[in-house]
């Protein structure tokens, strides 16, 4: 989605496109425009690199993320054997709960981080595609992916065969880890009414709720990041349709 910018905005939209319009200078010599090139290159490249280098660190806090709190579970199964769900169990269950609440705060804020790092990766280098289009607008055809900084060309360079839809955030791995740790969050304060209340009807109720409401509130925070980046950010290039 895109948003017009203000009105003190515009006039660096204005310059912006003017930036854009002089990689197609005439009066470039083919020497400049072939320099021009190689650095364009070169950034693209730079910038698939750090994105690769970011989904790869996300990717791996997530499954170590995931690995401890298998093993927390299972941690919390043997000292309820051992214990009879008696004695200490309880605060060695809320100890445990607790650091895989706070673990998986953590890892979500760097989850939702990576989240607009990669957008910005997006951006920019449909910016540099559009830059080569400014070269030589005969090789448009040959492009896949997005050629506009704007909203549709982020749509079209994350899911290029079809229109992007709701399947695309919610079969995410961001998706995953979200559903994970809100349910812990759940568990934990559950397990905390029922150490205070001895009531099974308040803890369900209340981890219940506070699960839901930690749900929509990670999901509304990924979506006000979006904006946000949106907002700022002024296209060189926009689609026909935006």
């Amino acid at each position: 989605m895109t948003a017009d910018a203000p009105g003190p905005v515009s006039s660096s939209a204005d310059a912006a496109g003017a930036g854009s319009r002089a990689a197609s200078d005439p009066s470039l010599t083919d020497a400049q425009k072939s320099l021009r090139a190689q650095m364009l290159a070169t950034e693209h490249w730079s910038l698939l690199a750090s994105r690769s280098t970011t989904q790869s660190e996300v990717l791996t806090r997530i499954a170590i993320f995931l690995t401890l709190v298998s093993a927390g579970l299972v941690t919390l199964g043997v000292l309820g054997n051992a214990t009879g769900f008696r004695g200490w169990f309880g605060l060695a269950a809320l100890g445990v709960l607790l650091l895989l609440v706070l673990l998986g705060v953590i890892t979500q804020f760097r989850v939702f981080n990576t989240a607009t790092e990669d957008l910005a990766y997006v951006l920019a280098m449909n910016r540099l595609r559009g830059a080569y289009l400014d070269l030589d607008p005969g090789i448009e055809r040959y492009f896949l992916m997005g050629t506009t900084d704007d909203g549709p060309g982020i749509d079209r360079t994350y899911y290029p065969f079809a229109r992007r839809d709701r399947t695309q955030v919610f079969a995410s791995s961001m998706m995953v880890m979200l559903v994970v740790n809100t349910a812990l969050i759940g568990l934990f304060t559950g397990s905390l009414v029922y150490a205070l209340t001895a009531s099974v009807g308040w803890s369900l109720t209340v981890g219940a709720v506070i699960a839901v409401a930690g749900f929509l509130y990670w999901m509304f925070w990924g979506y006000r990041s979006y904006v946000q980046v949106m907002r700022t950010h002024v296209p060189l290039r926009r689609s026909p349709q935006a």
